[in-house]
């Protein structure tokens, strides 16, 4: 593992800036006011031994600073092929000014528990029986947000599916080894129960050394066409003269499948910088109200099930005119209904097909089922935490879904930077293909370890960004952070989103509606 622990944000940008082969003399329009330097002293944002506030802020600048890139080549997307075109779309003299602050970043990584709906806060998304439960051997940690992995959690240790007693679940618990359980309960039963590891107990394991050694990759699938090279199976986006309240992706065509939080982040980053995203959910998979409120804004709601064959058939209706498929399952589930990225490359060869998973593509556990809590636990993460806190405990949790934000930001940014390769492709008259980008929490964990942690217990004991009054009691600095606008479900108070582009101002136009409240078509709005 890259030792990156003198790294800056700004280094942190740089790096993975060039992983993605994105134009270096864009970073000169990137901003990210409050961030450490390399030369100073490296403060603590949150309370926490890991520099969440590097990987909150370089997340969302990458974001940022791609889609303004991307627009770069998007708004000559209607020239002709040629030099003229050429010109315009490789000229980075035109890219905006990108400024993500420090705190509001910060604040964005806690965004799902910051705003009120109808006056009240977000309804709580965990369930009574998930998280740390002592073993035989140690401990494991249950994730059971969803119905169907509480009762599952509960079939398998053999209690009752009502049940919702923690001390009579940690007694079933005990009773087994904790690799035995998460190998029985993940593999065998689909569920989300691992085994809480250390470092070195993690680094052992070969999926440790399978993951990537940056947290966002990009590769092409060229395939065999008939459609012209400038524009495959995709109508031209169109430029910026043509719409009002144009934003950097305003006209690409985003189709969403996911649920919860790190692939949902990448959405509504897309549409924050205009995209019309199309959000799909399943009708097996009840709603979050907690989780689905916040990260259905900017999003119009469909539900098809892909084992329907006439919703599958529209999905790929969808695909075909789409210029991103986002999907935020485990690797093989689309693909085990015909539709991995190489099928969906075959109906729109200039496709952009976004991947975010639980531990990447490769590896003995590249099918499993994972979230963030999760993954932290068994990957040393929360006793790693727990070990420089130093009250003993065996295990401490980030203080935010770290893991899930980093990723969904890193996922949109491989998205701009896919775009901008395909359009820059097209407007240099070369064959257009289409890409692969992949992103998984156990990356993103990595590469938040990478960064090293605070000594002793300073990272606990530093300033805490993250902490903001309540509604009403807000300063006009704090209240500055916020929006308020007219849902369904009442008046919302949310947070802006923390990346500022100059002229090409991010923001959400459609708020959240009930999940499967539009048609599955795309719109030319």
């Amino acid at each position: 593992m890259t030792d990156r622990r003198l790294f800056a944000p700004l280094d942190v940008v740089r790096e993975i800036w060039t992983h993605l082969d994105l134009p270096l003399a864009a970073l000169s329009s990137l901003s990210i006011p409050g961030a450490d330097s390399a030369a100073g002293p490296i403060r603590p944002t949150v309370p926490s031994s890991f520099k969440i506030g590097h990987l909150a802020q370089s997340t969302i600048a990458l974001s940022a600073l791609s889609a303004a890139t991307a627009h770069s080549v998007l708004r000559g997307s209607t020239q002709s092929p040629g030099p003229s075109s050429l010109a315009l779309s490789s000229s980075l003299g035109g890219i905006p000014q990108v400024t993500v602050p420090l705190r509001h970043a910060v604040l964005e990584f806690h965004c799902e528990r910051l705003y009120t709906l109808a006056g009240n806060p977000p309804a709580e998304t965990w369930g009574p029986v998930g998280g740390l439960h002592p073993t035989a051997d140690g401990h494991v940690r249950i994730h059971d947000a969803f119905p169907h992995q509480r009762r599952g959690a509960l079939a398998l240790l053999g209690l009752p599916e009502t049940c919702t007693d923690r001390s009579a679940v940690s007694e079933r618990t005990r009773m087994w080894k904790a690799v035995e359980l998460e190998t029985v309960a993940v593999e065998q039963k689909g569920l989300a129960i691992y085994a809480l590891r250390s470092f070195a107990e993690w680094d052992a394991l070969p999926q440790a050394q399978a993951l990537a050694d940056l947290p966002v990759n990009l590769r092409r699938i060229d395939m065999p066409s008939t459609s012209s090279p400038q524009n495959p199976s995709r109508r031209i986006i169109e430029g910026p003269s043509t719409r009002p309240n144009q934003k950097c992706l305003s006209g690409l065509r985003v189709l969403e499948f996911s649920r919860v939080i790190a692939a949902p982040v990448a959405g509504k980053t897309l549409a924050a910088h205009g995209a019309d995203v199309l959000w799909v959910t399943s009708p097996h998979l009840p709603d979050l109200p907690g989780l689905d409120r916040e990260f259905a804004r900017g999003k119009r709601s469909v539900r098809l099930d892909l084992d329907d064959p006439a919703d599958k058939a529209r999905f790929l209706e969808l695909a075909r005119d789409a210029d991103v498929v986002i999907q935020g399952y485990r690797p093989g589930s689309l693909a085990a209904r015909g539709l991995s990225a190489e099928e969906l490359a075959a109906v729109n060869p200039g496709i952009v097909v976004a991947n975010l998973s639980a531990f990447g593509p490769r590896g003995d556990w590249k099918d499993r089922r994972g979230f963030d809590s999760p993954v932290q636990a068994c990957s040393g993460i929360n006793v790693a935490e727990a070990e420089r806190y130093g009250s003993g405990d065996v295990s401490r949790a980030l203080p935010c879904q770290a893991l899930d934000h980093g990723a969904g930001y890193l996922l949109a940014a491989g998205i701009c930077a896919a775009v901008y390769h395909r359009e820059k492709d097209r407007a240099e008259g070369r064959h257009v293909g289409a890409y692969v980008v992949d992103v998984s929490l156990a990356g993103v964990g990595k590469y938040l370890r990478s960064l090293g942690q605070y000594d002793g217990r300073s990272g606990f004991e530093g300033e805490d960004l993250s902490v903001i009054a309540g509604y009403g009691e807000r300063s006009e600095d704090e209240q500055a952070f916020f929006d308020t606008r007219q849902t369904p479900f009442g008046e919302m108070t949310f947070l802006r989103h923390s990346a500022r582009v100059e002229g090409l101002e991010p923001g959400w136009d459609r708020m959240p509606v009930p999940l499967g409240s539009d048609e599955a078509v795309w719109t030319d709005a």
